[in-house]
């Protein structure tokens, strides 16, 4: 679990990069802190160009894309500094960003490549419990008895 003091913000380049120092895999609390200290940074000093150093990280929680894209909405230019390749395998990562400069990733307004939409399997125009059942002696409908033609 992270804590306050190993929370650390450097100036890259102009780029605020915030570091929760060597923790591998993040919980809600190392997110809370993460999510409070950018929210700092955004709100608060006005930084507009913000990073987060995932040198050792090897487990991202779900929610941390999806708060990298808050910010990158609002207006706020994302970096990720060197993730490991568990987390650049990550389609999310595949989808929203591309390689700025070595160890540097930026994040895209929209994704790479389209995302295809599931397609449902294509249904049967005549439910199977309305089908005709078929029997094994096949009888042409003109010498079916009246009653049962169509």
């Amino acid at each position: 679990m992270a804590r306050k003091g190993r929370i650390r913000i450097h100036d890259v380049w102009g780029v605020k990069v915030v570091s929760l120092g060597q923790v591998e895999i993040w919980d809600g609390a190392d997110m809370a802190l993460l999510r409070d200290t950018l929210a700092r940074l955004f709100h608060e000093e006005g930084c507009r160009s913000i990073g987060v150093d995932l040198t050792h990280v090897k487990y991202i929680p779900s929610g941390f894309f999806g708060m990298l894209d808050d910010y990158h909405r609002k207006g706020a230019e994302v970096r990720l500094y060197s993730p490991q390749p568990h987390v650049r395998r990550m389609l999310w990562f595949r989808q929203f960003f591309d390689l700025e400069s070595t160890g540097c990733y930026r994040m895209l307004m929209e994704p790479k490549h389209p995302m295809l939409p599931i397609i449902a399997p294509a249904v049967a125009e005549v439910p199977p419990w309305k089908k005709p059942v078929e029997s094994e002696s096949t009888v042409a409908e003109e010498d079916a008895p009246a009653a049962f033609r169509r």
